[in-house]
């Protein structure tokens, strides 16, 4: 395997990626449709094609105990569909077995694989996603059983990071969770070479093999690179947030797609990138915060969370969400109208524990009530939820709310002190304003007289000043 060929494989197979669009169908009524008839492979056909002739139409599989399979449309597969779709796959089915676990050889039973293969003949797919993350074994089994690309959970995943990442701390973090995904599942991607009969007999190695030991250096090394790149990248940038531990720090955290962006720009006039989709965000952003009178806070924007978040993914981020750990506060927002906002709320809650942040002072933020049907569901959601916070980012609806809880929040942090400050001190001047909310100010020949609101983190800096 060629360097050349590692710096496509880097993009985790980025040159079969996925395109097409979503495909809206009644899944279930298809199926009615061809259960008696199963619709034969077009020959010649275009279905859907790209420029390059290309189309990924995917069947969605997943496997679980609790799930209930009454609804043909398997909602239970809705949040992998969302990930297809981000990834712009077409989906034309949707398969699921109900068992305690995956098969450990076939990830489905040996029926369920039959009647897969079968489905992806019939809407003539081509590549099968699965809602777990599978093993070496699980993809290699299933794609000799189906003869079609298999894709995890996990892959789908990294995939739409690497997509999605534009700044240079992103590629890496995504570059590094693409080799700790790589590096299981070198085995499986030389199959091919298994063939080959090795020469020298009993013991020895064939090229597969060989090549695989280079690859693993390889995929060693770069590992260890990219860790010491972010590591240096995250020391500069938890010096940057602690030199800013003067100011109020606000983090905006929540389950991907819940409206944090939109939010943030509601909230300071950003001009975030904000779009429908999942993981649009992948880089914390930090802006300064107005809240009237003075007071100011610093407002992150963070990469979204989601069930079964890859821990390849969990640890290569891991620079990233420090604002959420260093966060004074942390605003949950929420999406008022997903189905499932309870799980939500807790999937969130439990990666912030694991993040080391689950100690941080949370308001949660039901967002998005402008699309809600009934203005009464967000009323009975936040009786529910045990919070008064109802908004809507796009409309501008609870957001004067929302403020008025950050700057009492903010103002607990905060003292009223009176200080003099020699007119000549031009340093602890320009510290005063820049963490401090100013109220008076008098001169007396060549000392400053100043009532202001202090952040307490930063008195000791400014105790030769106080006054009694």
């Amino acid at each position: 395997m060629t360097r050349r060929f590692w710096r496509a494989a880097c993009r985790v197979r980025e040159r079969a990626s996925l395109r097409g669009h979503w495909d809206d169908r009644d899944y279930a009524a298809d199926r009615r449709r061809n259960k008696g008839e199963p619709r034969k492979r077009a020959r010649g056909r275009t279905i859907a094609t790209d420029a390059d002739g290309h189309v990924e139409r995917a069947v969605l599989v997943g496997v679980g105990a609790a799930a209930s399979v009454d609804d043909l449309n398997f909602p239970m597969l809705d949040e992998l569909a969302e990930l297809a779709r981000t990834a712009d796959a077409r989906i034309v089915d949707r398969v699921w077995q109900r068992r305690e676990r995956p098969h450990p050889g076939t990830y489905l039973g040996s029926g369920k694989v039959e009647e897969l293969k079968q489905r992806c003949e019939d809407y003539e797919a081509n590549v099968v996603i699965a809602d777990d993350d599978l093993t070496p074994a699980q993809v290699r089994n299933l794609e000799a059983a189906l003869d079609l690309r298999i894709i995890d959970r996990s892959e789908l995943i990294i995939h739409i990071f690497a997509t999605h990442a534009r700044t240079r701390q992103a590629r890496l973090q995504v570059d590094l969770a693409q080799m700790k995904y790589l590096a299981p599942r070198l085995k499986r991607m030389w199959t091919h070479l298994s063939r080959i009969t090795a020469v020298g007999g009993i013991g020895s190695r064939g090229p597969g093999e060989k090549q695989i030991e280079v690859d693993r250096r390889i995929i060693g090394r770069r590992i260890r690179d990219l860790t010491a790149e972010l590591a240096e990248i995250e020391g500069r940038r938890v010096r940057q947030v602690r030199s800013r531990s003067d100011v109020f720090k606000v983090g905006l955290v929540g389950y991907t797609n819940a409206g944090k962006s939109t939010l943030m720009r509601r909230l300071t006039g950003a001009d975030v990138f904000i779009a429908d989709q999942l993981f649009a965000t992948l880089d914390t952003r930090t802006r300064r915060w107005t809240m009237g009178d003075g007071l100011e806070a610093l407002l992150s924007d963070t990469v979204g969370f989601i069930d079964k978040l890859p821990h390849h993914l969990v640890a290569s981020f891991h620079a990233t969400l420090e604002e959420v750990r260093e966060a004074d506060l942390l605003l949950h927002v929420v999406d008022s109208g997903d189905p499932d906002v309870d799980g939500k709320v807790r999937i969130v809650r439990d990666v912030l524990k694991k993040l080391g942040a689950g100690e941080v002072p949370e308001v949660l933020v039901l967002n998005k009530i402008d699309l809600l049907p009934e203005p009464a569901e967000a009323t009975i959601l936040a009786s529910r939820l045990d919070t008064e916070m109802l908004t809507s980012a796009v409309t501008g609806d609870g957001i004067e709310d929302l403020v008025a809880v950050v700057r009492e929040r903010a103002t607990r942090s905060h003292e009223l002190v009176t200080l003099e400050i020699p007119v000549s001190d031009g340093r602890t001047l320009a510290l005063l304003s820049r963490v401090g909310r100013i109220l008076s100010r008098d001169y007396a020949g060549e000392v400053c007289r100043l009532t202001a609101s202090v952040p307490k983190t930063a008195l000791g800096e400014l105790a030769p000043y106080l006054t009694d």
